[in-house]
């Protein structure tokens, strides 16, 4: 899985003009899945986000997590991060997962944040055409990629 998250003051996302998912202080999370992804994957994601401590504490230092400040997380799925751009100018998205595949574990990876505490995790609509608007708290942009952390 591939995951791009921003730390925001607020997040939404928009789908022919009509809000479905909205959040307050916390992450907005863009996420790719790759053939070969798992649950674990999922697990392991979920679990790293929710205890990611970048939010700054009463000395101003990245100390605290989405947990800590009772923050919320917008999931948004987002196959292009699984492009593979090596050859020529178009992308190559054969290393996304199946629609199939991939929306049960974007809805696995959603259910596995609040099993890990996140007080309100809200989505886009998979597959959708979205528009996503967001407040940039810093910014703060961290990117995460499963299969490393399988090495």
């Amino acid at each position: 899985m591939k995951a791009v998250l921003q730390r925001v003051k607020n997040a939404e996302v928009t789908v022919d003009g009509e809000s479905v998912g909205k959040i307050g202080e916390g992450y907005m999370l863009l996420l790719g899945v790759m053939n070969g992804d798992t649950k674990e994957d999922a697990e392991l994601l979920a679990k790293k986000t929710a205890m990611l401590r970048v939010f700054t504490d009463e000395n101003d230092k990245m100390n605290k997590s989405v947990l800590d400040i009772g923050g919320e997380v917008l999931v948004v799925s987002q196959f292009t991060l699984c492009a593979d751009v090596k050859k020529g100018n178009r992308p190559s998205f054969d290393n996304s997962a199946k629609p199939d595949e991939a929306k049960s574990l974007y809805e696995y990876f959603c259910s596995e944040l609040l099993k890990n505490g996140v007080k309100n995790v809200e989505t886009g609509v998979f597959g959708a055409h979205m528009q996503v608007s967001l407040v940039n708290n810093g910014p703060v942009t961290i990117i995460y990629d499963t299969s490393v952390w399988k090495k």
